[in-house]
């Protein structure tokens, strides 16, 4: 029942190209407003750290933001979503997968789609203040977000009223082939070239636990997660690994309002990436596809963007209906 038909997104005509729609937003976009932070580094029970950072204002709602693959607490997508929901009286706290802040982290392993006990640490750590909680995700914070939302249906902390996630690869296989082909090469390039470089750090960092030889010619989502993420987090294999962590076999069970807004036009997203029938037969799962927005796109010139405004709504109807 809630398949959103038609979405309100309407992108400028001189910009109607997906890979367009996804690339200005990330090169140009600027974040206006003066909020600036307050940080903290959050001790893992492993012995590890996650860092944060608060935008605190004395509001009784606190929305919980999650970045994507390579990304961090600064993106510029996660600082205007930040703004636009201070804007409609949330507390915002954005946090960092471990390794993302800028200081590599001290155990041996990274992040990856589909571990939500961190999301479930941040979560409980940050919500004792307040009266509701909404949480937002983008790419694999938002798989991170829909993922832990069906595995703990029945059971997620009441507090939480609602979520919206964007541009998320609801199936890990299917969206990594896709950014194999070719014309997806060079945002697969620039992921890699990231990710190669902290496999680098570890196995400096960890010398005979990690081993970084050859890692320089991956090319690859496969061979990458095959020797790396699906290895160091307790997988077989990338096979595995995308099998168990992809959130699509668990929208059905969600029991939390909850959006999620995949741009048809976006280049990271085969059609397995759509979950209609999901959303068709779930009384809490949303599934908005416009037409147009690329990947983490949804450009507007200057001020805050279509998605921003997209998620503020939803919570606000989420958080005055529960």
């Amino acid at each position: 029942m809630p398949l959103v038909e038609t979405s309100s997104y309407r992108n400028r005509p001189s910009l109607w190209a997906g890979h367009l729609q996804t690339i200005l937003p990330a090169l140009f976009r600027r974040v206006t407003g003066r909020m600036h932070p307050r940080v903290e580094r959050l001790a893992t029970p492993d012995g590890d750290f996650l860092d944060l950072d608060w935008y605190q204002f004395g509001n009784r709602r606190l929305a919980i933001l999650s970045h994507g693959l390579e990304g961090s607490s600064r993106a510029r997508y996660i600082r205007g979503m930040a703004a636009a929901l201070v804007t409609e009286g949330w507390d915002v706290l954005a946090w960092n997968f471990r390794g993302c802040s800028g200081e590599m982290n001290l155990r041996p392993r990274l992040y990856h789609s589909g571990d939500t006990g961190d999301l479930r640490f941040v979560l409980a750590h940050g919500a004792a203040d307040y009266e509701a909680d909404g949480l937002v995700g983008y790419i694999l914070g938002g798989n991170v977000i829909l993922k832990y939302l069906g595995e703990n249906a029945g059971g997620v902390e009441a507090k939480v009223k609602g979520a919206v996630a964007f541009s998320v690869p609801c199936d890990l296989a299917a969206s990594a082939r896709r950014l194999d082909q070719p014309e997806n090469r060079i945002y697969t390039r620039r992921f890699l070239r990231s990710l190669r470089v902290k496999v680098g750090q570890k196995a400096r960092q960890m010398p005979g636990l990690i081993d970084a030889t050859g890692v320089e010619r991956m090319r690859t989502f496969g061979e990458f997660d095959d020797r790396y993420t699906g290895p160091m987090h307790g997988f077989r294999d990338a096979q595995e690994y995308w099998a168990k962590s992809s959130c699509g076999q668990f929208l059905s069970a969600i029991q939390v309002p909850t959006l999620l807004v995949n741009a048809r036009n976006d280049p990271f997203l085969p059609p397995e990436c759509f979950p209609v029938e999901e959303a068709r037969a779930s009384p809490y799962f949303f599934l908005e596809v416009p037409a147009s927005g690329g990947h983490v796109g949804f450009f507007a010139p200057g001020g805050t963007y279509w998605s921003e405004l997209r998620a503020a709504q939803f919570l606000r109807e989420a958080v005055e209906t529960r």
